[in-house]
Protein backbone atom coordinates (compact mmCIF):
# COMPACT_ATOMS: atom_id res chain seq x y z
CA UNK A 1 0.00 0.00 0.00
CA UNK A 2 2.89 2.33 0.79
CA UNK A 3 4.24 1.64 -2.95
CA UNK A 4 0.69 3.17 -4.32
CA UNK A 5 1.18 6.18 -2.46
CA UNK A 6 4.69 6.37 -4.08
CA UNK A 7 3.84 5.75 -7.18
CA UNK A 8 0.84 8.06 -7.15
CA UNK A 9 3.02 11.17 -5.74
CA UNK A 10 5.49 10.68 -8.15
CA UNK A 11 2.52 10.71 -11.07
CA UNK A 12 1.91 14.17 -9.69
CA UNK A 13 5.39 15.32 -9.57
CA UNK A 14 5.72 14.07 -13.33
CA UNK A 15 2.55 15.79 -14.31
CA UNK A 16 3.49 18.85 -12.62
CA UNK A 17 6.85 18.93 -14.74
CA UNK A 18 5.45 18.82 -18.00
CA UNK A 19 3.26 21.68 -17.38
CA UNK A 20 5.59 23.60 -16.21
CA UNK A 21 8.10 22.65 -19.31
CA UNK A 22 5.03 23.22 -21.94
CA UNK A 23 4.13 26.53 -20.27
CA UNK A 24 8.23 27.39 -20.86
CA UNK A 25 8.28 26.33 -23.88
CA UNK A 26 5.60 28.74 -25.13
CA UNK A 27 7.11 31.55 -23.61
CA UNK A 28 10.88 30.16 -25.41
CA UNK A 29 12.23 30.32 -21.47
CA UNK A 30 12.95 26.54 -21.89
CA UNK A 31 15.83 25.34 -24.26
CA UNK A 32 15.43 22.08 -25.74
CA UNK A 33 18.80 21.95 -26.75
CA UNK A 34 21.41 20.00 -24.18
CA UNK A 35 24.28 21.82 -22.36
CA UNK A 36 26.67 19.54 -24.20
CA UNK A 37 25.51 20.78 -27.64
CA UNK A 38 26.48 23.69 -29.42
CA UNK A 39 24.12 25.51 -31.50
CA UNK A 40 24.37 25.95 -34.84
CA UNK A 41 23.24 29.68 -34.72
CA UNK A 42 25.26 30.39 -32.04
CA UNK A 43 28.40 29.02 -34.00
CA UNK A 44 27.52 30.86 -37.20
CA UNK A 45 26.90 34.46 -35.15
CA UNK A 46 30.40 33.44 -33.41
CA UNK A 47 32.35 32.84 -36.63
CA UNK A 48 30.60 36.46 -38.76
CA UNK A 49 31.30 38.06 -35.69
CA UNK A 50 35.12 36.62 -35.63
CA UNK A 51 35.23 37.53 -39.62
CA UNK A 52 34.02 41.26 -39.06
CA UNK A 53 36.80 41.87 -36.36
CA UNK A 54 39.19 40.67 -38.87
CA UNK A 55 38.08 42.60 -41.70
CA UNK A 56 37.94 45.67 -39.18
CA UNK A 57 41.37 44.91 -37.61
CA UNK A 58 42.69 44.05 -41.58
CA UNK A 59 41.44 47.60 -42.83
CA UNK A 60 42.98 49.66 -39.54
CA UNK A 61 46.28 48.24 -40.26
CA UNK A 62 46.22 48.73 -43.39
CA UNK A 63 45.71 52.62 -43.19
CA UNK A 64 48.77 52.71 -40.48
CA UNK A 65 52.41 53.47 -42.12
CA UNK A 66 55.43 52.34 -40.27
CA UNK A 67 58.27 54.72 -40.88
CA UNK A 68 61.65 53.60 -39.16
CA UNK A 69 64.52 56.94 -38.97
CA UNK A 70 67.01 54.23 -37.91
CA UNK A 71 69.58 55.64 -40.46
CA UNK A 72 73.73 55.30 -40.64
CA UNK A 73 73.74 58.45 -38.35
CA UNK A 74 72.90 59.08 -34.53
CA UNK A 75 69.79 57.76 -32.54
CA UNK A 76 68.53 58.93 -28.96
CA UNK A 77 68.38 57.04 -26.17
CA UNK A 78 67.04 59.28 -23.07
CA UNK A 79 69.67 62.01 -23.65
CA UNK A 80 72.36 60.58 -25.21
CA UNK A 81 73.12 59.73 -29.25
CA UNK A 82 74.46 56.96 -29.97
CA UNK A 83 75.50 56.06 -33.57
CA UNK A 84 73.77 53.22 -35.15
CA UNK A 85 76.68 51.22 -35.80
CA UNK A 86 77.90 51.84 -32.24
CA UNK A 87 74.87 49.09 -31.55
CA UNK A 88 76.43 46.17 -33.76
CA UNK A 89 79.72 46.14 -31.56
CA UNK A 90 78.25 43.83 -28.81
CA UNK A 91 77.28 41.50 -31.34
CA UNK A 92 80.49 41.46 -33.01
CA UNK A 93 82.43 41.39 -29.86
CA UNK A 94 79.70 37.97 -29.10
CA UNK A 95 80.91 36.60 -32.31
CA UNK A 96 84.54 37.42 -31.58
CA UNK A 97 83.89 35.90 -28.17
CA UNK A 98 82.28 32.49 -29.36
CA UNK A 99 85.54 31.83 -31.54
CA UNK A 100 88.19 33.22 -28.84
CA UNK A 101 86.79 31.51 -25.46
CA UNK A 102 86.57 28.08 -23.90
CA UNK A 103 83.93 28.60 -21.96
CA UNK A 104 81.56 30.10 -25.13
CA UNK A 105 78.65 30.98 -22.62
CA UNK A 106 79.97 34.64 -21.83
CA UNK A 107 79.72 34.30 -25.52
CA UNK A 108 76.44 33.78 -25.79
CA UNK A 109 75.63 35.94 -23.74
CA UNK A 110 77.07 38.78 -25.05
CA UNK A 111 75.64 37.72 -28.55
CA UNK A 112 72.45 37.89 -27.16
CA UNK A 113 72.68 41.21 -25.10
CA UNK A 114 73.89 42.83 -29.42
CA UNK A 115 71.19 40.94 -30.64
CA UNK A 116 68.73 42.80 -28.13
CA UNK A 117 70.36 46.00 -28.72
CA UNK A 118 69.73 45.95 -32.45
CA UNK A 119 66.38 45.05 -32.33
CA UNK A 120 65.71 47.67 -29.60
CA UNK A 121 67.14 50.45 -31.44
CA UNK A 122 64.81 49.58 -34.75
CA UNK A 123 61.70 49.57 -32.22
CA UNK A 124 62.66 52.76 -30.67
CA UNK A 125 62.94 54.61 -34.16
CA UNK A 126 60.08 52.98 -35.63
CA UNK A 127 57.08 55.36 -35.66
CA UNK A 128 53.68 54.84 -37.07
CA UNK A 129 51.60 56.91 -38.90
CA UNK A 130 47.90 56.88 -39.19
CA UNK A 131 47.30 57.51 -43.37
CA UNK A 132 44.58 59.87 -43.76
CA UNK A 133 41.26 58.76 -44.75
CA UNK A 134 37.33 59.42 -45.09
CA UNK A 135 35.36 59.61 -42.55
CA UNK A 136 33.18 57.22 -44.04
CA UNK A 137 36.07 54.27 -44.31
CA UNK A 138 36.73 55.53 -40.75
CA UNK A 139 33.25 54.85 -39.23
CA UNK A 140 33.63 51.38 -41.43
CA UNK A 141 36.80 50.08 -40.24
CA UNK A 142 36.20 51.03 -36.37
CA UNK A 143 32.67 50.02 -36.35
CA UNK A 144 33.39 46.39 -37.66
CA UNK A 145 36.03 45.97 -35.42
CA UNK A 146 33.68 47.03 -32.05
CA UNK A 147 30.80 45.19 -33.66
CA UNK A 148 32.61 41.93 -34.64
CA UNK A 149 34.32 42.62 -30.91
CA UNK A 150 31.58 42.45 -29.43
CA UNK A 151 29.61 39.67 -30.78
CA UNK A 152 32.31 37.05 -30.20
CA UNK A 153 32.82 38.14 -27.06
CA UNK A 154 29.03 37.96 -25.86
CA UNK A 155 29.45 34.04 -27.95
CA UNK A 156 32.45 33.31 -25.63
CA UNK A 157 30.28 34.44 -22.47
CA UNK A 158 26.94 33.30 -23.62
CA UNK A 159 26.90 30.22 -21.74
CA UNK A 160 28.82 30.52 -18.51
Amino acid sequence: MGNSNTDKELEKLYSELRETRSSLEKHNLYDSHSSSEINRNDLLTFFVGLLMLAGGLFMILQNIQVKNNWSSFYFPIGNFNISSGMTTLPLIAGIAMLFLMRRKIFGWVVFAIGIVIILLSVLLTTKLEWRTTNAYVFIIMFGLTAAGGAIVIRELLKNK
